[in-house]
């Protein structure tokens, strides 16, 4: 069996399993799983109001796909995507906030904020790397906290103790009336747009590029690619601030078009922590990020009508989509399996 059908019959594996499983925990708990995933199935098809805030949802996803997987494709694990996400949130709604510019100038500007905040986050763990030997993980696990924190209190100081910054201007806005009217005043937004432009980078920079060509050897080989010439350190602290400044658009997704402004957090938003299993989902191909991130923009957006509409308890639709996601992240195991009942079949 070829490698790029096992790359299909994986992650399809995986979700079917992650369903099947969902459903016996429904079903163990009183409830009607074929209930239960009609209204998951309803809450992301229903109407055009549900599709278009499915996409929006997306959105961010595909982003943070992106920051986790162009990590991984350079040999470092970057677990910090979701404070880069944050401070990203955080640097584009102050710009919304902070200026009053045309819109060509506004709106490009906010966004660039959001990258460069991003890259900024994942430039320390990239230097503490290359300088130092300090493993990535643990350094951006860290900077996680220092972000929600960080932004928590700059929220407060901007707005002089108020809970947001307020909304941002409308000129720093990535909504449209256009596609509110056309999916019946949902808050999807042109941040779609930007995602999937930011896969096309991807793709170009890690494949069409001497640059992406480095960054892929130094993850491979540290050794080899410094015995044929190349600055290891430079390219460890350049994949982690590319690697952030996707994270950083992701936060920009949020801040300019589903919210409109930077509220104080509670806790993590998930969507850098979920990246990693979009990621993994999508093998960290961009291609693959785009399905990873549909599956689990839709799980999380049409789940919340499984309650409404089945009268199934949250608590029971977060395990059926944790289930999900752990049979994603299984996807390794599943593609062992497959390979080996593969060759089992040949040899036979």
């Amino acid at each position: 069996m070829s490698n790029r059908i096992v790359n299909i019959l994986v992650p399809v594996i995986s979700v079917i399993l992650g369903l099947l499983v969902g459903a016996i925990v429904m079903l163990v708990s009183g409830y009607d799983p074929i209930a239960g995933y009609s209204a998951l199935w309803n809450g992301i098809f229903g109407d055009v109001y549900t599709m278009g805030e499915t996409i929006r949802q997306i959105t961010p996803y595909i982003l943070a796909g992106l920051a986790v997987a162009f990590a991984f494709r350079t040999g470092l694990f970057n677990i910090g995507v979701e404070g880069q996400l944050i401070v990203g949130w955080f640097a584009a709604a102050y710009v919304g906030v902070a200026f009053d510019l045309p819109k060509m100038i506004h709106l490009p500007l906010a966004i660039l904020a959001a990258a460069a905040a991003g890259a900024l986050w994942g430039f320390i763990p990239g230097l503490l790397k290359a300088r130092f030997k300090v493993h990535e993980v643990i350094v951006t696990i860290m900077m996680n906290y220092v972000a929600l924190h960080t932004t928590n209190a700059l929220v407060r100081a901007i707005s002089d103790g108020g809970d947001n910054t307020g909304p941002i201007n409308p000129n720093a806005s990535l909504r449209s009336d256009f596609l509110a009217n056309m999916t019946d005043f949902s808050r999807l937004h042109y941040g779609i747009i930007i995602a999937l432009v930011m896969v096309l980078v991807m793709y170009i920079i890690l494949e069409k590029t001497t640059l992406g060509f480095e960054l892929k050897a130094v993850g491979l080989n540290q050794h080899a690619s410094e015995y044929a010439g190349m600055n290891v350190n430079k390219n460890i602290i350049l994949a982690m601030v590319i690697s952030g400044a996707f994270a950083g658009l992701g936060g920009a997704m949020e801040a300019l078009g589903t919210f409109g402004f930077a509220s104080v957090k509670g806790g993590f938003t998930g969507i850098g922590f979920d990246g990693i299993a979009v990621a993994l989902l999508g093998a960290n191909t961009p291609l693959g990020i785009i399905f990873g991130a549909t599956l689990f923009g839709s799980l999380k957006y049409g789940a919340t009508n499984m309650p409404n509409e089945a009268g199934i308890p949250e608590e029971i639709v977060s395990i059926v989509i944790a289930i999900i996601i752990f049979f994603v992240a299984s996807g390794y195991v599943i593609r062992l399996l497959v390979q080996r009942f593969s060759k089992n079949k040949e040899a036979k």
